[in-house]
């Protein structure tokens, strides 16, 4: 039997949603493979390689692979005034809004905003210590996901990486040998944010760092504004104590610190430089800054982050709604849910932040291994498998998503 024609076969697809193009790469693909009969799930296929919405049931509230914290904020649609002075008609700065409400939120003198936190640490170091050393502890020379490395960094942006200390111990005493004898324009420090090193250590805190007349720049990485969480009802949770916060560091001593905007700060993909007025200045000025400025969607899902969090609003923000919903509320929605097992679990903060740190949770688990159905739903559900059981954590589904695991449960033969 002779096959339909390309644009036949691509015209019969229009039901899937697809653009036109698309249809014709899938019809041509079906036709050469002998596979017009499943030319429709071929499409799907083909529309599953799109960035879709997903469910994340995995228990790892900052998924890097699922674009680490969820957002809510919905651009308008329309212009803004994202360069416009409104008083005076003229042109403005884009990091001015998002800048004073950072220090609001965190008592730095000043910030700004670049499109993610290695594009930060570049451009301070690029900016402040350019043919410069820069004192680092050898237990801070990090990797992180992708290939982030604090040395190759540190290269590229032309300042000299200086070691000091050793491994497992670094003291006060190792960063004043670095000072008297190689004159570093900074003093760095970095969060050991995706592991630990135990035992015989010891390590420098920011106040002791800031006594040799050098600015201390931190890279705080996961970005917890305020150890006292003050947008949260009650204490701070356990799970985040001895993590690093912002405003705690800025106020030991720290010049700079740069952080992620989506991971504990619950917001898009950004990087912030926030502290002394006079060193951020000097960042904006540089030519990186506007190679790595943000755009307007990023400026405006920022802004609604940090105002929640000027207005002690965490259900407003999804990261912490998920983070502090209480174990009985999990449970309660997973009875719900029709099916499964009920289980107490233990979520992830994930996202390269709080290594060995887990969460009390609770999901519904399922006999064997059914990820691979569970991807296969619309949308697309992402669970994990533990003891040969598939977990459906609730700590990290939205409650509006509630439904769609409600939905595959009564759909499962």
């Amino acid at each position: 039997m002779r096959p339909p024609s390309v644009d036949s076969l691509a015209r019969s697809l229009s039901d899937t949603g697809l653009p036109h193009p698309l249809l014709v790469e899938v019809a041509r693909e079906a036709i050469a493979a002998d596979r017009v009969s499943e030319a429709h799930a071929l499409a799907a296929v083909r529309r599953r390689r799109l960035l879709v919405p997903v469910v994340n049931a995995t228990g790892v509230l900052l998924h890097t692979n699922l674009g680490r914290a969820p957002l809510c904020h919905v651009p308008p649609l329309t212009y803004t005034n994202l360069e416009l002075d409104l008083e005076t008609g003229k042109r403005g700065s884009r990091q001015e809004r998002t800048a004073s409400l950072l220090a609001a939120a965190t008592g730095a003198e000043s910030a700004m905003v670049v499109n993610n936190c290695a594009a930060a640490v570049l451009l301070v170091l690029a900016a402040l210590a350019r043919g410069r050393p820069v004192a680092v502890s050898r237990s801070e020379l990090v990797e992180i996901g992708g290939g982030f490395r604090v040395p190759e960094v540190m290269a590229q942006s032309g300042a000299r990486l200086l070691e000091v200390g050793t491994t497992n111990r670094t003291r006060r005493d190792d960063f004043g040998r670095a000072v008297a004898e190689h004159d570093p324009a900074l003093l760095l420090k970095v969060h050991q944010s995706n592991y630990r090193i135990v035992g015989f250590t010891e390590s420098v805190p920011v106040r002791d760092m800031s006594g040799f007349g050098r600015p201390v720049i931190v890279d705080l990485g996961s970005g917890l504004l305020d150890a006292s969480t003050p947008w949260l009802d009650g204490p701070p949770p356990s799970w985040l104590r001895g993590e690093p916060a912002v405003r705690q560091t800025l106020a030991e001593g720290a010049a700079l610190v740069t952080f992620s905007g989506d991971k504990l700060l619950g917001g898009p993909q950004a990087g912030i430089i926030a502290g002394r007025a006079d060193l951020v200045d000097a960042c904006a000025d540089h030519p990186l800054a506007r190679a790595v400025r943000p755009g307007e969607l990023v400026v405006a899902a920022l802004q609604e982050t940090l105002l929640a969090y000027l207005r002690r609003d965490a259900a407003a923000i999804p990261l912490w709604a998920m983070a502090s919903a209480r174990p009985e509320d999990l449970r309660a929605r997973a009875a719900r849910l029709g099916g499964g097992k009920v289980i107490e679990t233990e979520a992830l903060p994930g996202g390269g932040t709080l290594p060995g740190v887990t969460i009390p949770s609770v999901g519904v688990a399922f006999a064997g291994d059914l990820t691979e159905q569970l991807r296969a739903h619309c949308p697309p559900i992402l669970a994990r498998v533990i003891d040969d059981r598939t977990v459906l954590d609730l700590r990290t589904v939205l409650p509006a998503d509630d439904e769609v695991i409600a939905e595959w449960i009564a759909q499962r033969p």
